[in-house]
């Protein structure tokens, strides 16, 4: 699997204007609540000034991801085939259960209430693309077990 992280259009631009949010406008607020954490005095006891640099370490790794999702991001297409491929929505039944689990498969920007969402990466996420409907695949877990799963949707 290439190291390109599939995205729909709607992710890719949240995360392209939050990253532009964070990187211009935070950054300068985050600024000026250190500079005024600062002038309160000694900053070994300034509870302000930790709390501002605590969250700007925080925000800035989140930077850093989204800078990743962007870089590495592909837009893929959705829609319009019964064919398993990052992006859709995909429903599969195990073997031997009647229970129909639903797995967006993609990146967790992609998440939508409701459904889990699987790496294309994964072994079963693998297993599955390229796949249409009605077909069995079976992939080995992580830990050896060998699982049959049914494609019975693709959203």
């Amino acid at each position: 699997m290439s190291d390109r992280i599939p995205l729909s259009q709607d992710a890719y631009d949240r995360i392209k204007a939050e990253h532009q949010q964070l990187t211009t406008e935070w950054r300068l607020d985050i600024a000026r609540k250190i500079e005024a954490a600062r002038e309160l005095g000694d900053l070994s006891e300034n509870g302000d000034y930790h709390a501002a640099k605590e969250e700007q370490g925080k925000v800035e790794g989140r930077i850093a991801h989204l800078a990743n999702l962007l870089e590495k991001g592909e837009i893929v297409e959705q829609g319009g085939s019964d064919e398993v491929r990052p992006g859709v929505v995909v429903g599969i039944r195990y073997e031997g259960d009647d229970e129909v689990e639903r797995y967006l498969l993609g990146s967790i920007e992609e998440r939508v209430e409701g459904t889990e969402v699987m790496s294309p990466g994964s072994a079963l996420g693998q297993a599955l693309i390229g796949q249409k409907v009605g077909e069995s695949v079976e992939y080995e877990t992580p830990t050896g077990a060998k699982l049959t799963v049914e494609i019975v949707s693709v959203d």
